[in-house]
């Protein structure tokens, strides 16, 4: 019975202890994706045709480790510029805070992006690149995976590249922007 409490006992710190109300890059997508100004979109890797590329053993392995690309754009409002000062804040802090690992950083006229690792060493959960432009917006690519590699992640970034999408799924966002 006392073994039983102790058990008990270590699951509920554990739970209360991992719930510390901090926000996710999950959650924000989650939150976001149906607010005005936002726009989400949630691709099966599937959607991404490869068939055509002649890609290497390694590259075939990469894109078999990716589970889901889920993409979160927020467009800048120019009567309201603190909005896109607050969003941009709040995903750098969640960067931050929720353990993700900067891999590279470009800034080019103005506009910057960032590609961040989630996981342990060799074994990436996921992978964020945060795109941001103060008078664009900005984006949030998110890919998950199972035990991706650092390599892995700049192997996937190069075939999605060449590989064609479904432009379809890319409707919302062209209509979003074209406004």
């Amino acid at each position: 019975m006392v073994r039983l409490f102790y058990i008990l006992a270590a699951a509920a710190v554990a739970l209360l202890t991992s719930c510390s109300g901090e926000p996710t890059m999950q959650t924000y997508f989650v939150d976001k994706s149906e607010q005005p100004g936002f726009s989400a979109i949630d691709l099966s890797p599937s959607l991404i045709n490869t068939n055509k590329l002649n890609l290497k053993p390694e590259e075939k392995a990469a894109m078999a480790s990716i589970k889901s690309v889920n993409i979160l754009v927020y467009k800048a409002d120019s009567a309201n510029p603190k909005s896109y000062e607050q969003e941009a804040a709040t995903v750098l802090k969640i960067i931050k805070t929720d353990h993700y690992d900067e891999l590279m950083k470009f800034n080019f006229n103005g506009a910057g992006a960032n590609l961040s690792t989630k996981g342990e060493g060799e074994h990436i959960d996921e992978f964020v690149v945060y795109a941001h432009k103060p008078d664009a917006g900005l984006a949030l690519f998110r890919v998950t995976g199972n035990d991706m590699t650092p390599n892995n992640v700049m192997t996937i970034a190069s075939v999605l590249q060449k590989a064609s999408v479904n432009s379809d799924q890319f409707k919302p966002l062209q209509k979003m922007f074209l406004k």
